[in-house]
């Protein structure tokens, strides 16, 4: 499956229980742009691979990947979506994740070309959590 918005492949993944009301569309799966870093609902038709690998080495796998890339779809509105962006950055860190290393890393990481200032958010990010 590919993004809407840039055409990259999407990274499929079961979203969290704990997370869904988070989820683009409230949905059990989504997707994470493997280049835009967006995420969007995805039909539960569509099989899961959840190789975060595939958008960058620097994101973590498993529910702490999930929980980030979902922070990460809600990043270009920091505003509107900071208890959601809190709650799943906390989640992913519970599952063992470290998402202010993650960001740091995929600041560097040529491979992504994020729909938000990702540099800037990490710093925001850090007052937040």
């Amino acid at each position: 499956m590919d993004c809407s918005h840039c055409g990259a492949s999407l990274v499929v993944f079961e979203v969290p229980v704990a997370l869904r009301a988070h989820a683009p569309g409230e949905s059990a799966r989504a997707g994470l742009c493997s280049t835009c870093l967006r995420t969007e609902a995805v039909p539960d038709a569509e099989p899961v691979d959840a190789d975060f690998s595939r958008v960058s080495p620097a994101m973590p796998s498993g529910e702490a990947g999930a929980a980030l890339a979902l922070a990460l779809g809600l990043l270009g509105s920091l505003a509107l979506n900071r208890a959601a962006v809190v709650e799943c950055c906390a989640h992913a860190e519970a599952a063992g994740g470290d998402v202010l290393l993650a960001l740091d890393r995929l600041v560097a990481d040529e491979g992504v070309a994020p729909h938000v200032d990702l540099d800037r958010r990490r710093t925001q990010l850090a007052d937040l959590l």
